[in-house]
């Protein structure tokens, strides 16, 4: 029989079986509550097919159908190829987690509040420093112009979020990332949900069920993103 959802967390370190949720009352994809944002819980979150979305309290979701770019099918338009070939930004990875996650987190045109609180940065922090979450940097002169951070398991890289401080350069950066990921063997781009930037550049939804097996068969890879 399917569980209703979602579920409630306590301090034991575990997550529902998302084979098991049911259709009815699960289209937003809302499957937990409570927990904590410790490394190995986030981790096991990651590995499950979940990632959290607020931390007061904490929520976790795995959305159906879920947004993938498709590293073999990212679009690039004209005027992002003409950006590529000026050649105008210099791009980095680990260089400035810190920094790309507190932009993301800034208010900006069309996004007037974002779920990524000081708790939040606090614990992708210290995923970063277990070497498990990234960031792509896109400098301009010197400055940060723009930049991507994400969660990486196995061959699996999980996109988070992204800003960008000029023009082109969250574009650049996630074009940084595909190629990135295709050098590395990694096999699966997950970006949760597709925004008008993503569906610009070839996003696109596959059901949950799909995710799920993708997901399975991308975390035992040897893939490694530093």
């Amino acid at each position: 029989m399917p569980r209703d959802l979602p579920a409630l967390l306590d301090q034991r370190l575990w997550f529902p079986n998302l084979r098991t949720i049911g259709e009815s009352g699960m289209r937003d994809g809302l499957v937990a509550i409570g927990g904590d944002l410790s490394v190995p819980r986030l981790l096991l979150a990651y590995r499950s097919g979940i990632f959290p979305w607020s931390a007061d309290p904490i929520t976790w979701w795995s959305p159906d159908p879920r947004a993938v770019l498709e590293l073999d099918g990212f679009h690039i338009s004209r005027s992002l190829e003409r950006t590529l070939r000026k050649n105008k930004f210099r791009m980095t990875i680990n260089a400035a987690f810190e920094s790309v996650i507190a932009a993301c987190s800034k208010p900006a045109p069309g996004r007037e509040s974002t779920w990524i609180s000081l708790e939040m940065i606090h614990a992708y922090v210290r995923l970063h420093q277990a070497g498990i979450a990234h960031s792509i940097e896109c400098w301009m002169d010197g400055e940060l112009a723009g930049g991507v951070y994400g969660v990486a398991v196995g061959g699996a890289f999980c996109g988070e979020s992204m800003f960008h401080r000029a023009s082109d350069a969250s574009k650049v950066a996630l074009e940084f990332v595909v190629r990135h990921l295709k050098e590395r063997g990694f096999v699966l781009f997950d970006i949760q949900m597709i925004t008008p930037v993503t569906r610009q550049l070839g996003a696109t939804l596959i059901s949950r069920n799909v995710y799920l097996s993708r997901l399975r068969e991308a975390v035992e890879l040897p893939s490694r993103f530093p």
